[in-house]
């Protein structure tokens, strides 16, 4: 089970990729970004299905049709009550109401219009062999369910005449058999799943993220950075380690080092492109990102003790062999220094062991300064001192940080003299 809370999926994730037109597209991007791929093949799969939507940008740039017809369309295909006319078709010519016959005529009408504007504009045109061979099997689903209404035919009916009795009952017909065979059905969830990429592809082609490859152990982030933050600082991040302690003065811009390489390699996995120039990252099949310090309310525990309960879960999941990716934010801050000292140390050296899996954890202990390993990286976010003052850069160094931006701040508010 992933621990994704931190990463805020619903409230941050979803509004960044969401350029659909309707709630069921966007309902499919929220469970394209809760699920990370469960292998390299796969999220190959899907990097090469976005590449497939850029190569047919040029077609797709002006996507759109009037979301209440889709809406009507997809209510009256899957929720209302339609007949198959044709088992009672004189019936419905000499004794259906005027009212149910224009009930039927106007929904047809949506319907045609609907789905020829996204066949003759849109899918028709799709170079579909710039896809996948499997993603082009789902194209040319949703082809074929158009050709069932003989669009071309029909959308001329409705425009230069009127739809007939025989016009609707050979359409009842149509959908009654369409609706038996799951086809309705399966048409949707191409369809919604279709436009989720496109709005998927669209927020990588104005962000400017790239497709990463798969190491088996090294990390490689280029001028990587957080894709919500305005004007980002971006940074360069390369290490081999598979335990990384982060270390610098509050405010320094730490928990947000940390989201971006969490967003970096958490993309990666769901094959949608990352905030970066270029990215090398190893696979992984766990996830746990702890970024925000909070205490567990529902559960009774405080922050420390959630922090040794996730601990746990991550180090079990490493013993069991998967290959977890880690994020510890300000590890066991919620204990006196000295058993956080101690037992930070012990969490560092144990997590050296598990060499497929990837640990980055931030701390203001200064003693594990001395704590140094092969398999351990020290980075710290720089700060400088200004005329005394702390000005950030928010740039990633390789070491360790001694400025004690706490008694700077501390001595500039003059609370030194206030206190003697």
């Amino acid at each position: 089970m992933n621990n994704l809370k931190d990463l805020h999926i619903e409230k941050e994730l979803l509004p960044l990729f969401d350029y659909s037109l309707n709630m069921f597209a966007k309902r499919k991007i929220g469970e394209i970004l809760n699920r990370p791929l469960q292998s390299v093949t796969a999220i190959m799969q899907r990097q090469e299905i976005l590449k497939g939507f850029a190569a047919n940008q040029k077609i797709l740039d002006n996507y759109s049709y009037t979301v209440l017809y889709l809406n009507e369309v997809h209510f009256f295909l899957v929720n209302e009550k339609i007949e198959d006319l044709s088992q009672r078709k004189l019936k419905y010519k000499l004794l259906a109401s005027k009212q149910e016959k224009i009930r039927y005529i106007s929904r047809f009408n949506q319907l045609i219009l609907f789905f020829h504007r996204l066949e003759s504009r849109y899918f028709t045109r799709l170079n579909i062999k710039q896809f996948p061979e499997e993603y082009q099997l789902k194209i040319k689903e949703i082809l074929t369910f158009f050709s069932h209404f003989e669009l071309y035919k029909y959308e001329y009916i409705v425009r230069e005449k009127r739809l007939k009795d025989k016009h609707v009952i050979a359409l009842t017909e149509k959908i009654f058999e369409l609706r038996g065979n799951g086809a309705a059905l399966s048409f949707w969830e191409n369809f919604f799943e279709f436009e989720a990429y496109l709005s998927i592809h669209t927020t990588i082609l104005r962000n400017n993220f790239v497709f990463p490859s798969f190491t088996e152990k090294q990390i490689s982030l280029t001028e990587f950075y957080h894709p919500l933050i305005k004007n980002p600082v971006k940074n360069d991040f390369e290490t081999s380690s598979n335990v990384i302690v982060l270390n610098g003065p509050n405010m320094s811009g730490k928990s947000t080092f940390l989201k971006a390489v969490g967003l970096c390699v958490y993309f990666a996995h769901l094959g949608i492109g990352i905030p970066a120039t270029s990215g090398a990252i190893p696979f992984f099949n766990n996830f746990s990102i702890e970024i925000n310090r909070r205490d567990d309310i529902l559960n009774g525990y405080s922050h420390f003790m959630t922090e040794i309960v996730n601990l746990k879960k991550v180090v079990k999941n490493a013993v069991d062999g998967k290959r977890c990716f880690a994020i510890f934010d300000e590890l066991f801050s919620g204990t006196n220094v000295e058993d956080a000292f101690e037992i930070c140390k012990t969490t560092i050296n144990g997590l050296r062991k598990y060499e497929n899996s990837l640990f980055l954890i931030s701390t203001h202990i200064q003693e594990l300064k001395n704590v140094s390993n092969a398999d351990i990286s020290n980075y710290y976010i720089d700060c400088e001192l200004v005329e005394n003052k702390p000005t950030f850069t928010y740039k990633l160094k390789k070491g360790w940080s001694d400025i004690k931006v706490g008694r700077i701040l501390f001595e500039k508010e003059g609370l030194n003299e206030l206190l003697k």
